[in-house]
């Protein structure tokens, strides 16, 4: 059975339109799409820079994001063909470690625990497969490379793209 790694954050959770929702209604300003390259909180005014960091570093952000669309029925229907594993780099902010866990539980409780992986650095996981958006988790990736594409990563041109849960039932779900 081969194996797909597929990333949480801005590929089956969207913190990025959380914030965006959040900060829009609080502030009553719209964030820069066009300055979000290589970091999506590039994209908010630079005084609130360090409001953003707070937040996603605060106890329950993690909790009720947002579900990527179509991302629970193709993973459902995946996980039957597949071996897949939930990764996330989760120790850059460890007030999301249950939040993380939580979150998944509920959306994808289809997933064991077993298909779980909070972890610190991406270079430990192996696959046939790799769904992330960011390029510095699929450089040592050995498998197949697929940037799941955010407004964060569009000047990248080195790997395929993934631009939908849609998308990836074409590639997947043949």
């Amino acid at each position: 059975m081969e194996r797909v790694i597929i990333d949480m954050d801005e590929v089956i959770a969207d913190p990025m339109g959380d914030m965006i929702d959040w900060y829009e209604q609080k502030y009553g300003t719209k964030v820069d799409y066009s300055k979000m390259a290589g970091s999506w909180v590039k994209g908010f005014p630079e005084e609130h820079h360090a409001l953003v960091w707070e937040r996603l570093r605060s106890p329950g952000f993690f909790r009720h994001l947002p579900v990527m669309k179509d991302s629970v029925e193709v993973l459902r229907e995946m996980n039957e063909r597949y071996e897949i594993f939930i990764v996330s780099a989760a120790m850059e902010f460890p007030n999301s470690l249950k939040d993380k866990y939580d979150w998944l539980q509920e959306h994808f409780p289809f997933f064991s625990w077993r298909q779980l992986t909070l972890c610190g650095d991406k270079k430990l996981v192996y696959g046939d497969y790799m769904i992330d958006d960011h390029s510095r988790n699929l450089v040592h990736f050995t498998g197949k490379k697929l940037l799941y594409t955010s407004p964060h990563n569009l000047a990248e041109t080195e790997y395929q793209r993934l631009g939908s849960w849609a998308e990836a039932r074409t590639i997947f779900l043949k």
